[in-house]
């Protein structure tokens, strides 16, 4: 992997993103009076956020944001811990949200504890999608699609999103 970095998305760029995906997902939960945004630690949990500051200025839904913390390289190694109860997703939509979907562990396992609270229905979002799937994971809100090479790491920092 060389030290170079390019800028992908600019922090403004990213934003816009972040602004369609939120208007997307309001789109897609006619009726819904309350959303739940999980986003996976710490990254998307970042991201739902700020999906959820975007919804408060456009939709009159209540959003709650909750973490979802799982070891990443080991998911079945420790529990997938979140911020609040499962039961508190019981018949309510649910929007799995993390910044980069590479080979989809990461969101696969992330399901898992809505799965066993028996969510009304459960989105993804992301905010750049690098189609190096290897699980069966389509995100349905995404912000770029990127074809990059295995070799190369995509970086979302504050001032915008980064390939090197």
């Amino acid at each position: 992997m060389s030290s170079s970095r390019t800028q992908v998305l600019s922090k403004i760029q990213a934003g816009q993103k972040i602004n369609r995906i939120a208007y997307q997902i309001y789109e897609d939960n006619p009726g819904e009076k309350e959303i739940i945004l999980a986003g996976i630690a710490p990254n998307g949990f970042s991201l739902a956020k700020k999906i959820s500051a975007c919804l408060k200025k456009i939709a009159p839904l209540k959003t709650e944001v909750i973490e979802v913390t799982l070891e990443k390289d080991k998911p079945l190694s420790r529990e997938i811990a979140l911020s609040v109860p499962a039961s508190r997703c019981t018949g309510k939509a649910v929007i799995l949200v993390d910044d980069v979907l590479n080979s989809g562990r990461t969101l696969v396992y992330g399901l898992r504890p809505f799965l066993d609270a028996e969510a009304k229905k459960i989105r993804v979002a992301v905010l750049v999608d690098r189609s190096h799937k290897r699980f069966p994971i389509m995100p349905d809100f995404v912000g770029i699609s990127l074809a990059t090479t295995m070799q190369e790491h995509i970086t979302v920092a504050e001032d915008g999103v980064y390939l090197s």
